[in-house]
């Protein structure tokens, strides 16, 4: 695979590039190991494709999982504590989880554990690999790595996507770097606020 398009939000590349050169070049060089042909094996079953060979999602993960993992990057998991009250939790946001439960249950209310998950962390920054469904993405950019973010567990988050190219070669429901770059930009400069890099990627 190659690297088709990036886009810094919030200067996530030029951070990277400043403070974690050697990560980014980690990155490049996972997507480059990653042999696009070799995933080119999922049979389509739905009427309209019937029996042609689409790019597999699930083995294009598995790659990318393995070639990540053997570079030591890792899952990681931020902790908290919510409750209906917005102000208990505008309050406790940025306490430690120990603390918003605390705060939340001596305040009379209930407190109820949560969680964000990402699949690959690595010295503060934190990369998604999205070829599920195209409602992960929002997810990931505005949730998960806007979580680790507050919760100073990184520095910047990498999103990397197919680009529309690669996603006419997969299942339906897929992502695609350009329509989720417009999604970024039409928030504006400062939404989600946090440094994120796109990554549009294609064999």
């Amino acid at each position: 695979m190659k690297i088709v398009e990036t886009y810094s939000h919030l200067n996530g590349l030029e951070f990277l590039l400043v403070h974690q050169p050697l990560l980014w070049q980690e990155i490049q060089e996972v997507i480059a190991a990653v042999d696009g042909q070799a995933c080119k094996n999922k049979v389509s079953k739905e009427k309209r494709t019937e029996g042609k060979v689409f790019y597999s999602p699930v083995e294009m993960n598995r790659t990318f999982k393995t070639l990540l993992g053997e570079k030591h990057w890792h899952e990681s998991r931020v902790s908290y504590w919510v409750t209906k009250d917005a102000r208990l939790i505008r309050k406790t946001l940025t306490m430690p989880p120990e603390e918003q439960k605390r705060e939340i249950e001596a305040s009379g209310a209930a407190a109820i554990f949560s969680y964000n998950q990402t699949d690959f962390v690595k010295d503060r920054v934190a990369v998604e690999i999205q070829f599920g469904k195209y409602s992960f993405v929002a997810y990931d950019l505005f949730v998960k790595h806007l979580a680790f973010y507050i919760g100073d567990q990184i520095d910047v988050g990498i999103e990397i996507l197919p680009m529309k190219s690669l996603q006419a070669q997969m299942s339906s429901g897929v992502p695609y770097y350009e329509g989720e770059l417009y999604n970024v930009v039409r928030q504006g400069r400062g939404v989600p606020a946090v440094p994120l890099i796109l990554v549009g990627i294609e064999p």
